[in-house]
């Protein structure tokens, strides 16, 4: 049995377990409304996210802020359900994933439910052991939103991605 190789194998597998954690992370603070978890999945410094008609920002803390002023209100219920990872340990500190994205929300002030079907495009970074998100893309694929405002509900839009944030 060669020890080198299967410890290399090893090595391979808790890099992956620890994306897929990572990404988990991120996924539940989001939903948990946790800006301070949310920021520490992204490495310090430049990095790329591009987040379609929400922004595309160059470091965490622009993100984080879009975050806080969007998202963080108790009339904002989110859930994000990340699926189908696939990652690729390219180096041994650099990776690439994409992920499946099923969003909800619901605006309890609106009164309206929204449901993004997307994929994320990742590169994470191991730095000082830790894996952290460098790059992220996020690609709607599918959005539907729906006024439930009188007891019924009503679909305002049904299609690809918007060409920006859809008014409820």
């Amino acid at each position: 049995m060669d020890l080198n190789a299967l410890e290399a194998r090893l090595t391979r597998m808790e890099d992956i377990q620890a994306i897929c954690q990572l990404k988990a992370d991120y996924l539940l603070c989001c939903d948990r409304k946790d800006p301070e978890g949310m920021r520490a999945c992204f490495m310090e410094g430049e990095v790329v996210i591009d987040y379609g008609v929400v922004g595309c920002f160059t470091h965490r803390d622009q993100l984080v802020d879009v975050f806080v002023r969007l998202g963080c209100h108790p009339h904002i219920v989110e859930m994000h359900h990340g699926v189908n990872p696939q990652i690729a340990i390219l180096e041994q500190n650099l990776a690439r994933a994409s992920w499946g994205l099923h969003y909800q929300q619901i605006d309890t002030i609106k009164k309206t439910v929204t449901q993004l079907g997307a994929f994320y495009e990742d590169e994470y970074r191991k730095i000082e052991g830790e894996w952290k998100i460098s790059k992220t893309r996020c690609n709607v694929m599918s959005t539907m939103v729906i006024d439930i405002a009188d007891g019924a509900a009503r679909i305002l839009f049904a299609g690809g991605p918007p060409a920006h944030p859809v008014k409820g």
